[in-house]
């Protein structure tokens, strides 16, 4: 079976690690390699990371789930994402709070992105035919933009 994560490269700040950006149920299941390979992407993911996960999850006061964070080209074909999508460059991550529902967790990711002015891409809370599944926040989208855009995405 091929190796799915990264064992090497290890934290990135007291409540992350790499390890979490490559975990991919989908990636294990189909046999895919979803290793970050590159420093821009190492770098991205830590960007992210210290500028807007780790100082919101110490603003939340609680654990904070990667549901999705890096892909690789393949997984990021297999799971139906933009060819644009942030998640490639290491710059968006797809997150649940361990406790607490999720609306209320997007109305305080929302609230605390705007008062202390996080430059972002976007910030969506996705769902689908069930129901709310995650947050996602981009940091940077094509051409490096950071339209600062909230909105509700539903799956059909």
């Amino acid at each position: 079976k091929t190796l799915t994560r990264s064992i090497k490269m290890g934290t990135i700040s007291k409540n992350f690690s790499y390890w979490e950006f490559e975990a991919s149920e989908t990636a294990d299941r189909k046999g895919i390699c979803n290793v970050i390979n590159t420093f821009e992407v190492r770098d991205a993911v830590k960007e992210l990371t210290e500028t807007i996960l780790q100082p919101l999850r110490d603003a939340w006061g609680g654990p904070i789930t990667i549901s999705s964070g890096w892909r690789c080209d393949e997984l990021n074909k297999e799971v139906g994402g933009s060819a644009t999508s942030a998640h490639k460059t290491g710059y968006a991550a797809d997150i649940v709070p361990n406790k607490g529902d999720l609306e209320t967790f997007f109305q305080f990711v929302k609230k605390w992105l705007v008062e202390n002015k996080v430059k972002f891409d976007q910030c969506a809370i996705e769902s689908d035919r069930r129901g709310a599944v995650w947050v996602h926040i981009g940091m940077y989208g094509p051409n490096r933009r950071q339209l600062g855009q909230f909105y509700r995405w539903i799956k059909k």
